[in-house]
């Protein structure tokens, strides 16, 4: 198996740049839903983003073929990444984007777990394992916020915050699965396109069943849908596999607090998100455990 390395500066200005696109992420969809659905959305936006990975295979003559031993996990990981993105859409009918944002991006947690059991250069130490505590002590209290609202209000949260941690289980899964098949090996455009390919298929094919319908596009809608096919679902996503392809999953971990902290920002800039102590506060707990447990270990 290939070694990662550990960060350097290239490695980091990429990620700071990521971190900028996917915290934006949660806000483009809510952005857009008037007119859109957030499952119409993403499930578009996968297709787009697919056929631009395929535009991008055919134009650099990169390796591809569906034949192959990708293929198995390949459809697993786009089953996951399809999963994960259901549990979003339906997640940003009920809370707001800023909510979303945290609870989605606890996934390095749950993703550093995971390979804390299986491999031992990735295994956790004492301070680390108090991120972990931190962190879940976070979830709760954040999820306890929604106390304070109508009984009304409250279920809504309490769904839409749930369904943000079950997405983040999703995508957890979703990159243990790339880190442990023949994916982690792969071509980072194969990755890609299995996973896009998979939440195109199912999530349009779920807003077909429906029988969703949306209205004329306007500006915004536009904007959103380009930031989130090209920007996000394309480049920023094959950006992220070469990376772990590079590096170890757990020290790139460590910018993902960066993420939630750009997408609150938009959500009470541009949704006008209000943000209750309790969450605040849980919050706060979630980010700094997520840097504990990717904080590098000291070598003797």
């Amino acid at each position: 198996m290939t070694t990662r390395q550990h960060l350097d500066a290239n490695a980091t200005i990429i990620m700071l740049l990521l971190c900028v696109c996917w915290g934006l992420q949660q806000v483009a969809v809510k952005l857009a839903t008037p007119v859109i659905s957030a499952s119409l959305q993403l499930g578009l936006r996968s297709g787009i983003a697919a056929m631009l990975v395929l535009a991008l295979v055919w134009w650099k003559k990169i390796p591809f073929s569906l034949r192959d031993r990708h293929v198995l996990p390949g459809t697993l990981a786009g089953v996951l990444f399809a999963l994960e993105f259901l549990c979003v859409s339906y997640g940003l009918t009920f809370t707001s984007a800023s909510h979303m944002s945290v609870f989605l991006y606890t996934a390095p947690i749950f993703t550093v777990i995971g390979l804390h059991a299986v491999i031992p250069s990735e295994r956790l130490d004492a301070k680390q394992w108090l991120g972990v505590v931190s962190a879940f002590g976070g979830i709760t209290i954040a999820f306890s916020g929604a106390l304070q609202q109508s009984p009304d209000a409250f279920h809504e949260i309490l769904i839409g915050d749930g369904l943000g941690v079950l997405a983040a289980l999703l995508w957890s899964a979703t990159t243990l699965t790339i880190r442990f098949s023949s994916l982690a090996e792969a071509e980072p455009t194969t990755t890609l396109f299995y996973q896009l390919a998979g939440a195109a298929v199912i999530l349009i094919g779920i807003v077909l069943w429906r029988g969703e319908q949306w209205t004329a596009w306007n500006q915004i809608t536009w904007i959103s849908m380009f930031f989130q096919s090209v920007i996000v679902a394309f480049a920023s996503y094959l950006a992220w596999f070469w990376l772990m392809r590079r590096y170890l999953v757990s020290r790139l971990s460590v910018f993902s607090f960066l993420t939630p902290l750009f997408g609150v920002a938009a959500g009470v800039m541009l949704m006008h998100d209000t943000i209750s102590p309790r969450f605040a506060i849980g919050a706060v707990m979630v980010l700094g455990g997520i840097v504990l447990v990717n904080v590098k270990k000291q070598t003797p």
